[in-house]
């Protein structure tokens, strides 16, 4: 705060009047700053964009601490694969083919023995032939052999029955070439490697995984699986083993979601199998399977913890049963006292009332296996 002062008179008078001193913007984090500096006359003052000096609120200063901005949670990263790689039908022949070739072949290699005069006699009449000079085993009957076998080879040997409820993955040298889930007598070229997916609706149900109820008392669920495998490619080729990967999603969406206790409410059971079901079906859907239901069957506590936790609801229960106990009795005695006051069978002050009250209680609770509190 200024303060007004005057000079003393000089010799030449006393002075025109008061002379103000320069003022001063002082506090703990700026320098001494006159104040006609901040406010100079500039013929031509350029705009300049103004940034908030506040970089954080200073105690006693009455500033306002610069507005940050709220953070937000990463969304949870979903595995992707391939995309390239997805079930596509496979080209294959049916089964009637591979008959035929395989039966061409047959043929081609006895008119090849036959050729060759390696026939026996009794199959020659047998099967009326004309007698052949045996002209051995040369370039061109070996030729002939060659061709005759690769054709009986892979006519029967690429006849394969497709059923209901299954698949085959086929790959060549490692590239996918489709998936067969036509069913029947098929021709499938042999050189392709088939892997059979079981494609039916199936339950799983396995060994109790550890949990957590909402307190985090450390549980044991056994849960119940209902899926099926929706892209046998990505299920085949784009993991492991699609069994091992659905288990682990299991385990994973059991350590994110508070599993109902032993006697628990109801209708929390539902609401952790719905979350349960919602996780473990966006986990496993980018590796081509559909998952239906995961319910949990049964729930116990851990072993570490199932004596406790037993002890304490064993106790949490006789509580309760006491409480309904008193209040059935209490309730018993008033309506007593009350009739027999209403209906003037007894008369009684507050000495004999209390009494009465006490010996009402001590029968009805030697009545009912209890003593009193």
């Amino acid at each position: 705060m200024s303060t007004t002062t005057s000079h003393p008179s000089g010799p030449d008078g006393p002075a025109e009047g008061p002379v103000r001193p320069a003022r001063l913007i002082q506090n703990e984090a700026t320098t001494e700053i006159p104040v006609h500096l901040l406010f100079r006359d500039d013929p031509d003052p350029a705009t300049v964009a103004l940034r908030p000096a506040v970089v954080g609120r200073r105690q006693g200063t009455g500033e306002q601490p610069r507005p940050r901005r709220a953070a937000t949670a990463a969304p949870r990263p979903v595995p992707q694969l391939d995309p390239d790689l997805a079930e596509r039908p496979a080209r294959v022949l049916p089964g009637a083919v591979g008959v035929l070739a395989g039966t061409c072949g047959a043929a081609g290699c006895a008119a090849a023995s036959w050729w060759a005069g390696l026939l026996p006699p009794l199959v020659v009449e047998a099967l009326r032939l004309p007698a052949q000079a045996g002209a051995g085993l040369g370039p061109a009957q070996w030729a002939a052999y060659a061709a005759a076998g690769a054709l009986g080879l892979f006519g029967f040997g690429g006849l394969a029955r497709g059923r209901t409820g299954r698949a085959w993955v086929l790959d060549l040298f490692g590239r996918y070439r489709g998936t067969v889930r036509r069913s029947g007598l098929l021709w499938v070229n042999p050189l392709l490697l088939r892997r059979r997916v079981d494609v039916r609706l199936r339950h799983w149900r396995g060994e109790p995984l550890p949990a957590a109820d909402g307190s985090g008392v450390a549980l044991r669920v056994v849960v119940q699986v209902v899926w099926r495998v929706r892209d046998t490619a990505r299920a085949t080729l784009g993991v492991e083993d699609h069994e091992s990967y659905l288990r682990e999603c299991v385990e994973a969406a059991l350590a994110r979601v508070p599993v109902e206790t032993p006697g628990g409410a109801k209708g929390s059971g539902d609401a952790a199998a719905e979350a349960l079901t919602r996780l473990v079906a966006s986990d496993a859907a980018p590796v081509g399977l559909e998952v239906f239901s995961v319910q949990p069957l049964r729930v116990e506590y851990a072993p570490e913890v199932a004596a406790a936790m037993h002890r304490r609801r064993i106790a949490a229960l006789d509580a309760r049963h006491r409480a309904s106990v008193l209040t059935s009795v209490v309730d018993s005695v008033e309506d007593t006292v009350t009739r027999l006051t209403m209906r003037g069978l007894v008369e009684l002050d507050d000495y004999e009332r209390k009494v009465l009250v006490k010996d009402l209680t001590v029968a009805f609770c030697a009545g009912r296996g209890e003593t009193t509190p």
